[in-house]
């Protein structure tokens, strides 16, 4: 697996590191999940635009 290296602001990494807290899971498992919900909800967008398109 590829990995990658994100830069977050102080807040946004307390947000993932409290939410990790909480769901009893690293931090990386969180902002994994995160942008993986991402990506299905942008692709799902993307298919949605391309039965509908614009004029």
């Amino acid at each position: 697996m590829e990995e990658f290296l994100i830069c977050l602001d102080p807040v946004t990494a307390r947000f993932y590191d409290r939410v990790a807290r909480t769901v009893c899971r690293t931090t990386e498992e969180v902002i994994q999940d995160a942008l993986f919900k991402l990506a299905g909800e942008l692709s799902l967008q993307s298919l949605a635009g391309r039965d509908h398109p614009t004029p």
